[in-house]
């Protein structure tokens, strides 16, 4: 069998999550290529070596540089912060590897369209990680809404809500620095939001936002390696810092199919955890999601009975549902991490079969032309259409 051996740049969050696809997903999928997990590549010495020798990786180095140079990589995968995303992508297109880079895209639509422009010049597959669209449920909803059950779309009400920074004591952390991260909540959780629009029900023409950040100085931030390597972090409380992003964003938008949109992203909301939830209405009936019940889908249909109509749960955990035939019997629920293998999985497939994984960067493209319309939109106090940028 043909081997994919993989570069992988970021061993935090995303690179324990990416590095869970790749050691899991030749077990449940029949692969027509094989994940070698050959490198993987950190700032920190100690902390990446731990990573390496945790996660299962061959390899170590403190250079991306390098990794990307390397004749024996063929997949750049990149789980940095957002403003190292272009330059990295860019060098690994021009090396000839192929690019999997985490949302969103990049700091920048300008950013976007040159990595876009890069992969493109270079002809390698690329794609980004929107993981959320193999989540069963949400694949359910898409071919719901293709067989046309839900008749005319007329909203879409997307949410993702988070509580992890309502402490006040809680330190400048890097997702709260614009120059590293660009935007806060709008690029970190209506990213995905945005892409599940696009997915589910079409392109966004236009829109109009606000944004506000409640807590506008933090701790500075100490990090601590571990006993196991990895790093931690803990509060100066002795000295504070300004906060650069916004706490929470909300927008309205126009979609091009004539729907109206409403989004709200926030990590200001106690109790909610990871609450990445939408509500689709159409003609004919009506689509709930909630990713902390991940699971269920529940639908509503008009074409029910009225005796009987009323919004139906649905356990989304049927062989016949997408990507759920894979895994477990029926009623035997999966969680976060199989996303990321039903991810890797569409991304080695893809590259298997000589064709362009989805989604791609042109979907990247597409939702950071939303984010920097929303960002545009707050500083200018008005309506912005996509077609202005």
């Amino acid at each position: 069998m043909k081997e994919i051996r993989i570069g992988m740049i970021g061993y935090s969050f995303m690179g324990k999550a990416h590095s869970f696809g790749y050691k899991n997903v030749g077990m449940f999928y029949d692969l027509k290529v094989k994940p070698v997990m050959k490198v993987i590549c950190g700032r920190k010495l100690e902390g990446v070596k731990a990573a390496a020798e945790r996660y299962g990786w061959e390899e170590y180095e403190t250079d991306w540089r390098k990794v990307i140079e390397r004749d024996d990589i063929d997949l750049i995968d990149i789980c940095t912060p957002g403003h190292l995303h272009a330059e990295m992508a860019i060098a690994a297109a021009e090396a000839g590897k192929h690019v999997f880079c985490e949302k969103p895209l990049a700091n920048s639509l300008e950013d976007a369209k040159r990595m876009l422009e890069a992969v493109q010049k270079a002809g390698v597959k690329h794609m980004v990680g929107f993981n959320y669209r193999t989540v069963p449920a949400i694949a359910l909803a898409k071919r719901l809404i293709e067989e046309g059950r839900l008749g005319e779309i007329y909203h879409f009400r997307g949410v993702y809500l988070q509580d992890w920074i309502v402490d006040p004591d809680f330190p400048l952390v890097w997702r709260l620095d614009a120059k590293i991260a660009g935007t806060g909540p709008l690029g970190d959780l209506a990213a995905h939001t945005i892409d599940i629009a696009h997915y589910l029900i079409g392109e966004i023409e236009e829109v109009v936002a606000q944004e506000k950040t409640f807590i506008k100085e933090r701790p500075a931030l100490v990090e601590k390696v571990k006993g196991t390597g990895l790093v931690e972090v803990e509060a100066d409380k002795s000295r504070k810092v300004p906060v650069t992003v916004e706490d929470a964003t909300m927008f309205l938008a126009r979609f091009k199919n004539g729907a109206l949109g409403v989004f709200e992203a926030s990590r200001m909301c106690p109790g909610r955890k990871n609450f990445n939830g939408f509500e689709i209405n159409g003609s004919k009936g009506s689509i709930a999601f909630n990713f902390e019940d991940m699971n269920i889908l529940w639908f509503f249909s008009r074409d029910d009975e009225g005796h009987i109509q009323g919004f139906r749960r649905i356990l989304v955990t049927e062989p016949e549902h997408k990507y759920f035939n894979v895994w477990w019997p029926a009623g035997h629920i999966i969680g976060y991490g199989e996303t990321f293998v039903n991810e890797i999985y569409n991304l080695l497939d893809a590259i298997a079969e000589d064709r362009m994984p989805e989604p791609s960067f042109e979907d990247g493209v597409k939702c950071q032309k939303v984010l920097e319309a929303v960002v545009k939109s707050v500083k200018e106090r008005r309506w912005v259409r996509l077609d202005e940028l």
